[in-house]
């Protein structure tokens, strides 16, 4: 039972898009938010313990990154139903996001045919960071800074990806990073 315990919680994350597109439809702020906070923190703890039950598999890589990418553009759904002032007032830096994982989606399916899941660090931090902005946007602490600082992580994070697509000639799931992975390749001397 354990060992389906990550994808359990991923395959519920995916469940939860159509009742958060319900609710955005609806304007249910009151359904829509808790249900998107559970799915954020969700997506921390299905790779916490992945990782440390060590369950990791490319099964998992591949579910967690079309639960992340459903999420991702639910949430930005989210933001243009509830939050358009602040989708204005940040235009730039609101757009840079989506459409930085759209390319790096795009990219990954003309590469491999199928989702990339690298799960970089930075991916994994700019994430985090994406998802305290999104969860305090939500809650209706809005925070500049935090979008600034979140947007800056996720485009480096996909600039990251973009390069390892470039090295990686047949998909491959869970890298550590660009620098580790360029490490490794070096010939000693």
């Amino acid at each position: 039972m354990l060992r389906h315990l990550p994808n359990t919680i991923t395959a519920l994350r995916i469940l939860s898009v159509p009742v958060l597109v319900w609710a955005g439809f609806t304007r249910r702020h009151d359904v829509f938010t808790p249900l998107l906070i559970a799915g954020l923190l969700s997506d921390v703890l299905d790779g916490i313990l992945a990782r440390q039950l060590r369950l990791v598999s490319p099964l998992g890589a591949l579910l967690d990154s079309i639960a992340d990418t459903l999420l991702f553009y639910t949430a930005v759904f989210g933001a243009f139903v509830f939050y358009p002032d602040v989708l204005r007032a940040h235009a730039v830096a609101c757009a840079l996001v989506p459409l930085s994982w759209l390319v790096e989606n795009v990219a990954a399916l003309v590469r491999y045919g199928r989702l990339s899941s690298f799960h970089t660090l930075l991916r994994r931090v700019s994430a985090y960071a994406m998802g305290f902005f999104i969860g305090f946007l939500f809650l209706g602490w809005m925070r500049p800074w935090l979008l600034y600082a979140a947007v800056t992580l996720f485009v480096l994070a996909t600039v990251e990806e973009l390069a390892l697509q470039r090295v990686f000639p047949t998909w491959t799931s869970d890298v550590r990073g660009l620098w580790w992975v360029l490490r490794k390749r070096r010939p000693a001397a």
